[in-house]
């Protein structure tokens, strides 16, 4: 644990308190003393209003409960659901039509459709790959993933399998950048295009706002044998990265936090590095440079924590742990000072403008109460209003329900919105915990809500006036390894009018970019635009199931299916500080999991168990048989620690044990809360 120095009344962990005055402040010109009296006043101002806004959350979450628990029959009648719910102030009146005011923001955001990568802020290799994958290799996307039926022979250099490539690569820019004359496939020399003006430099083409970069390299072993000498087709892939200090790491103390801001400050001031091997070789990776007048890396958000957790990184003069948002929004905007003021070795916003992403905000009032704590951090930093730009994450069930009125809060620096289907679909359940028995995890995706829940956000995005001036995204493709999945299913998010969606790695940013290829985004918006906004009753629409009795065997699937996603996920966080992964599930498929998917199992259990679709034995067995699967899919792992056979000791299987059976207590679902109390316990044990 880090000892305490006293900072203008609040006892600042050393280990931050000297990060920022040896690492950050001193180039800055910024006087310690001058920052710390500056937010001790915001954290004064700003933490009981942060804790009201907590206490509001759980009130209202009562007399939901109280209401359903009475009659669960008209929780099913969304007609009657939105009277109460009007009744008690969870909805409010939607804002009169209006236009956000955001101004300089970036192109990456504002008039451009393309990938965007999510990346956890405490590993450097990753941030660094992210950061790095505004390019990326067609050619290599293709051939080393399934997107392409069959897969390269092992044993070097498999020319069937280039040649299969190589006549994707070309029908794809032969479709993308036409030719005048003749075809791409036999190209001798220059091209003449179609259209001159998708020329922006020699070999480099523009096309629904992309570039496209054809690599010509008669040395190389491709592009010797090609008629033109083309050695590769490069696409402009991942326009946005996050940065997550959030849902994808485990940071649950002072030295966590200060390793992630570590981070944050390499990319802001561009001396980023990390060395390791790869292959046998070392390897020492770095941001790369911008391409002349082209950028060379993906504009970069960080994503700060939401209301809900406190860290012991500052202590407030009362003794209370200090709000993490409110610490994450001083630390990352004063980081952030290095771009505003080109004191780094590259640029990251040519507009002026720090993005930040909030998630997990309940309803317009919280949004507005992030909106006066960025007035506050811009006038402790001296910047211009609304030079903080803020993405709303609608991720629950108050925000999805009055999303205007949310974008109005935040109107005049709102960056982006983002439909979170598996957050949201924990938010789902909780809100809604004591109405019934929810459907199995497996049909949720047909409920009524999710097809209200992702077309009302892009409507009422398109409605508030965000084309052209912000994001409007869509949720990520979780399956890394699947990307012919990916390929056919996602091309659904442009074409639903969403200039932005996650995607799990750099390969998958390059494939997923060949659906702003084949859609017009901005065109698709200005089509949607005439659309009415879908009504609240389908959103409102509650996924219960009343009257229906599972099997023995439907119930064991079930829970097996939840507790092993809850096991594999948790055991990593827990033991090895490990917040977002690639972990197993029950079918042995890798998928990328962070605290979203376990806040929806761990409450689809609790869910079952308060409604007595399955006992408090049922789960433990499962619990039981699941910890032995997961320490059979982890045994190559030298770091890990089984949990079968010492379920008592283990922190990890105790952990996903309270997340269930505590799970209907928690403050709006979240894992956070049990997940830190474990993680301290573990680390302490470790020392």
């Amino acid at each position: 644990m880090s000892a305490y120095v006293d900072r203008a009344g609040l006892k600042v962990a050393e280990t931050l308190a000297h990060f920022l005055e040896t690492r950050v402040l001193p180039e800055l010109a910024i006087e310690a003393g001058d920052f710390w009296s500056g937010a001790a006043d915001i954290f004064a101002r700003f933490a009981p209003e942060n804790r009201a806004l907590l206490a509001r959350r759980d009130a209202l979450q009562a007399e939901i409960d109280a209401w359903c628990a009475a009659d669960p029959d008209r929780s099913a009648d969304p007609a009657e659901q939105k009277a109460f719910l009007r009744e008690i102030g969870y909805l409010v009146p939607e804002p009169a039509p209006f236009t956000i005011g955001t101004a300089n923001v970036d192109d990456e955001i504002a008039r451009m459709a393309g990938p965007q990568l999510v990346v956890p802020a405490l590993n450097a290799r990753f941030v660094l790959n992210a950061a790095n994958a505004r390019w990326g290799s067609l050619y290599d996307a293709l051939y080393g993933t399934d997107a392409l039926p069959g897969a390269a022979k092992p044993g070097g250099y498999d020319r069937e399998r280039g040649a299969q490539v190589i006549a994707y690569a070309k029908a794809f820019l032969a479709e993308a950048v036409p030719l005048a004359a003749g075809s791409w496939t036999d190209l001798a020399g220059a091209p003449l295009l179609r259209d001159p003006a998708q020329q922006i430099a020699p070999w480099i083409y523009c096309h629904n706002g992309l570039r496209i970069e054809v690599l010509i390299d008669r040395n190389h072993p491709i592009g010797r044998d090609d008629p033109a000498g083309i050695a590769d087709v490069r696409l402009e892939a991942a326009l946005t990265t996050i940065v997550d200090l959030e849902d994808s790491i485990a940071a649950v103390d002072a030295e966590d936090k200060v390793a992630a801001y570590a981070n944050w400050l390499g990319l802001m001031r561009g001396d980023l590095e990390e060395q390791f091997d790869k292959g046998g070789r070392t390897v020492m990776r770095k941001l790369n440079p911008d391409r002349g007048n082209l950028p060379g890396r993906a504009l970069l958000f960080v994503r700060n924590v939401g209301h809900l957790m406190t860290n012991p990184a500052v202590l407030l003069a009362d003794g209370q742990e200090a709000p993490e948002g409110v610490l994450d929004a001083i630390v990352t905007s004063l980081i952030a000072l290095y771009d505003l003021r080109g004191l780094g070795a590259v640029r990251n916003s040519r507009a002026g403008s720090i993005y930040i992403v909030k998630p997990k905000m309940h309803g317009p009032e919280e949004c507005g109460f992030t909106d006066r704590l960025f007035d506050a951090v811009e006038d402790l930093l001296g910047l211009a209003r609304h030079t903080i730009k803020v993405g709303v994450m609608d991720e629950e069930r108050r925000t999805s329900a009055n999303l205007a009125a949310c974008i109005h809060a935040v109107k005049d620096r709102i960056a982006f919105i983002n439909t979170g289907f598996l957050d949201r679909t924990g938010d789902e359940i909780h809100t809604s915990m004591r109405a019934g028995p929810m459907v199995a995890k497996s049909e949720m995706k047909a409920s009524a809500w999710i097809k209200a829940y992702e077309d009302r956000n892009v409507r009422v995005g398109l409605a508030c006036g965000l084309s052209g001036r912000a994001q409007i995204g869509k949720g990520m493709w979780a399956a890394p390894d699947r990307m012919a999945d990916m390929m056919v299913q996602k091309s659904a998010h442009p074409e639903a009018g969403a200039n932005t969606a996650w995607v799990p790695s750099p390969t998958a940013a390059t494939l997923h970019a060949l659906h702003y290829h084949r859609t017009d985004v901005f065109a698709r918006q200005r089509e949607i635009a005439t659309e009415a906004v879908p009504g609240l009753a389908p959103l409102l629409t509650v996924p219960v199931v009343l009257g229906r009795n599972w099997s023995a065997e439907e119930v064991a699937r079930e829970l097996d299916n939840n507790a092993q996603g809850i096991l594999g996920y948790v055991v990593r966080w827990i033991d090895q500080g490990v917040g977002c992964s690639k972990v197993p599930d029950i079918h042995d498929i890798g998928l990328m999991e962070d605290r979203a998917t376990l806040r929806i199992s761990s409450q689809h259990i609790a869910n079952w168990l308060l409604h007595g679709v399955a006992s408090a034995d049922d789960v433990e067995a499962a619990l039981r048989r699941m910890a032995a699967k997961v320490d059979a899919q982890n045994q190559s792992d030298p770091l890990y620690r089984p949990m079968s056979g010492r379920e008592a000791q283990s922190l990890a299987f105790q952990a996903a044990r309270a997340l269930i059976f505590e799970g209907a207590a928690q403050p709006s679902g979240y894992t956070e809360p049990l997940l830190h109390r474990f993680r301290a316990r573990a680390k302490l044990a470790s020392c």
